[in-house]
């Protein structure tokens, strides 16, 4: 292998759970919610896929479903896709809605999985080319400098700045053309089987990862050093 290409959320951060992720903007709006309250309207969301990074709707609203399929070709349309699935939740401040899109983009609001730093680094030690490549409709580069990740990282990739999106072989095309490396010498590494699959398309190795809190994948990018040579 000459690069590697991973996928962002699930795969090297995970985003806040939904309480912290309402706590937040609860706080700056004002808002005060009874005891079990918070936790409620946080499993509605929840429930909702309103949290980017968290889990998909249990059902998309008809008027929401052609910015489903297309959420991550750009940013305003990822933006009223995730605003009006909160919407779906009533909450008692109608601000509450812009103000929970914003903080999700917040480097504090991402945790990185336990060895994330140290994979990315031995990949860079070891010469080989990194690519983030994610479905997204924002600019994760602040976020990964916050977290002192970016020096690791050669290339982004992300969807809404190409409109294309994951599993459509050419945003892999573009990860493994910034790295100078051909398809089969990268392995892609994510946590969707559809999406990240994608990559296989061009003849990349793939890798799937558990999408799980971070607290509970403690070790599971370490094959990557193993499965790269």
């Amino acid at each position: 292998m000459a690069g590697v290409l991973f996928d962002f959320s699930g795969t090297l951060m995970r985003i806040e759970s939904a309480e912290s992720w309402l706590r937040v903007a609860a706080e700056r709006t004002g808002t005060a919610f009874g005891p079990s309250e918070l936790a409620e309207r946080a499993a509605a969301l929840e429930a909702a896929g309103a949290l980017p990074g968290g889990g998909p709707p249990q059902s998309v609203p008809p008027e929401l479903a052609g910015l489903w399929r297309e959420r991550d070709r750009d940013a305003s349309g990822h933006r009223a896709l995730y605003t009006g699935l909160a919407r779906q939740v009533p909450l008692p401040r109608p601000e509450l809605y812009d103000v929970l899109y914003e903080r999700h983009m917040e480097p504090d609001a991402w945790h990185p999985y336990p060895d994330t730093s140290r994979v990315l680094a031995e990949l860079s030690d070891r010469g080989l080319g990194v690519a983030v490549v994610s479905n997204i409709g924002w600019d994760l580069r602040p976020l990964f400098r916050s977290h002192g990740l970016d020096r690791w990282v050669d290339a982004f990739v992300l969807s809404y700045e190409h409109g294309v999106q994951k599993p459509d072989p050419r945003l892999f095309r573009e990860a493994c053309d910034a790295l100078g490396v051909p398809p089969q010498q990268a392995l892609m590494v994510g946590d969707d089987p559809v999406a990240d699959a994608g990559a296989a398309a061009l003849g990349c190795a793939v890798h799937l990862v558990a999408h799980l809190p971070a607290g509970e994948r403690p070790d599971g990018l370490l094959p990557v050093l193993r499965l790269v040579g």
